[in-house]
């Protein structure tokens, strides 16, 4: 459980981060999107403990952070959005460095490193992390995050710069991370992956939480449900109604903003000689969220 109260960050006189506060159950993934500039990075390196807080408090099962964030380390797997590898080192060399440096035996690194090998589908056969490309080094991160099986992750743009299906492994893979009870912080510019994965989500703005809280949440405070209407139609001028559409191909999408507005529209076109293809209902996307509050 994470509990984070009116979290502050001053660089000089420029607060980065500003009054951020939350609760994290375990076993569930959080987001944190908004712009660049909006503290995204600054709140979680305070909450992997890499920076200190100018005022607030920060409790991670039961750890004080700011006071004590030496005993963080040891339960935190954190993966900045650069995957800085020692490149003149092996895959089997560096996930054993790692392991050594939080105190496993030998054995137990080994079978670690197998398992998260494996699991990640990462057959490195013996090169050095240099000549890795950019989708294997970030395996290879994230597997150096996990060597130590820690409970709490801290992602900053896991998915950051890699190539479709990489970038969907990842995703998958995060999601079967949760499901074996790991609680994560997620931060992505992909805001479809956000919206996918994630339990909660904050959005940032110039340091400030601007919203928080699920997506159906979030979708009632941002816009209510709008319901789009795909349909044919031999002419168009003849659709006689207020709702808006759009054409593309030959085909029409109008937008009702109310099932009032969605009934008087279909029977609008049914006595138009219209076709109606489908009709989908629709909330608003977390990047229309952020458009909306703006920089």
């Amino acid at each position: 459980m994470i509990r984070a109260r009116t979290l502050v960050k001053y660089y000089n006189d420029f607060p980065a981060l500003d009054g951020v506060g939350f609760d994290l159950a375990e076993s569930n993934i959080f987001g944190v999107i908004g712009h660049n500039g909006a503290g995204k990075t600054t709140l979680l390196k305070i909450l992997a403990g890499l920076i200190t807080p100018t005022s607030g408090t920060l409790d991670v099962d039961g750890i004080d952070v700011i006071r004590r964030p030496i005993d963080l380390k040891q339960r935190l797997g954190y993966l900045p959005e650069e995957s800085r590898l020692y490149e003149t080192m092996t895959v089997d060399a560096y996930l054993s460095f790692f392991g050594e440096i939080y105190g496993l035996d030998a054995k137990t690194i080994r079978t670690r490193r197998d398992e998260l090998l494996s699991s990640l589908a990462l057959d490195a056969e013996g090169k050095k992390l240099g000549e890795l490309s950019k989708g294997m080094k970030r395996k290879v991160a994230i597997a150096r995050s996990l060597i130590h099986d820690p409970s709490l992750l801290i992602y900053d743009e896991p998915t950051s710069g890699l190539d479709p299906m990489t970038s969907r492994f990842v995703i998958e893979y995060i999601k079967n991370l949760r499901a074996e009870g790991k609680t994560i912080i997620f931060s992505g510019h992909n805001l479809y992956q956000v919206e996918e994965i994630c339990d909660a989500v904050m959005i940032l703005r110039r340091g400030k939480t601007v919203a928080q809280g699920s997506m159906d949440e979030l979708r009632e405070m941002f816009g209510s449900l709008t319901y789009q209407i795909f349909f044919r139609i031999p002419d168009v001028s003849a659709f006689a109604t207020a709702v808006p559409y759009t054409e593309a191909d030959g085909h029409y999408l109008a937008t009702a903003r109310t099932i009032e507005e969605l009934n008087r529209t279909t029977t609008t076109l049914s006595a138009d000689g219209g076709v109606i293809e489908r009709i989908e209902s629709r909330y608003p996307s977390l990047e229309e969220m952020l458009v909306k509050i703006g920089k």
